[in-house]
């Protein structure tokens, strides 16, 4: 008698799946018709439920492994992938999310805009990384409590999710004010031969003061001072430039601040500026003692 192997077989709908041990591919057929109700004369096909596989060569079958889940279609049925959001987000819940195929990528109409964002993070949670930054800012600042009900996942999880897409948005920071220092570095390093007092003047001058200060920030920046929380360090050094140039009326008059809350931004920017150019001046010190190291320029006379 040959070796029983242990099977697993579902209609097309794959409501009910049940175990089988059969010896060879026609027995699985017939057991499965019987076990799933099918008429004994009907045609069946064997397919692998997971992509769709045909299975008809008794080797082949008899190669898979155990607990193999197959799929029996008869007459018209056909098979269909299983329809399942989870996109590595089953960290965040027991169970994985299954939708009908016709509502996976439904719009809710009225919807707020982070509804989208937030099922397409559902979808696949890779998709972090192609997200802009004012979409992942939109994310976390969304109430953990709404977006847990979005998603029907648990608050303290969401909590997590929003740390995470928080600690992403602060790494892009951090990459781009390292790429602007070593940018203003380099920068300083080519102008070595110039003089100081020109060079200050230079970025005195480079601002103009217009009595309007709406005209003087862009769009973004004024997005970034209005809307988010510490601005000062997600400006650029020539926006941080700007800001202090300008001055606290104009802040206050892009704004729309009182002349005390400017003050504090216009100061905070202030300081962000120098902690950066603080941190260029160590850079081009440590340089400097690299290329002229102490001593270097004193000739030690060769012993005859």
């Amino acid at each position: 008698m040959s070796e029983l192997k242990p099977c697993k077989v579902c209609n097309h709908s794959r409501e009910d799946t049940f175990g089988l041990a059969v010896p060879s591919l026609a027995q699985l057929k017939a057991r499965g018709c019987e076990t799933l109700g099918f008429r004994a004369d009907a045609p069946v096909s064997v397919v692998l439920e997971e992509d769709g596989t045909i299975v008809e060569d008794e080797a082949y079958f008899l190669c898979l492994p155990p607990n193999t889940k197959f799929m029996l279609l008869h007459d018209k049925d056909r098979w269909s992938a299983k329809t399942k959001v989870d996109g590595g987000t089953a960290w965040l819940k027991q169970e994985s999310v299954e939708l009908a195929s016709d509502c996976v990528d439904s719009k809710v109409p009225g919807a707020e805009p982070w509804h989208e964002l937030a099922v397409r993070l559902s979808h696949d949670l890779a998709g972090v990384i192609l997200m802009s930054e004012e979409e992942l800012q939109t994310l976390v600042d969304v109430p953990s409590s709404d977006l847990a009900t979005a998603l029907g996942f648990q608050v303290d999880k969401v909590r997590m999710l929003q740390e995470a897409l928080q600690g992403a948005l602060d790494r892009r920071e951090e990459q781009r004010q390292a790429k602007e220092l070593l940018q203003l570095y380099l920068k300083s390093v080519e102008q070595e031969g110039s003089q100081a007092p020109s060079r200050g003047a230079d970025v005195t001058d480079s601002v103009e003061r217009p009595a309007d200060g709406t005209s003087t920030f862009s769009a973004r920046t004024l997005m970034v001072l209005k809307g988010k929380t510490s601005p000062e360090t997600r400006l650029s050094n020539q926006e941080l430039q700007m800001v202090v140039n300008v001055g606290v009326a104009s802040v206050a008059s892009a704004l729309g601040w009182s002349s005390e809350r400017s003050a504090a931004l216009v100061a905070t920017c202030e300081e962000e500026l120098k902690s950066r150019l603080d941190v260029v001046q160590a850079a081009r010190s440590l340089s400097n003692r690299s290329q002229n190291p102490p001593g270097g320029g004193v000739q030690v006379k060769r012993r005859k």
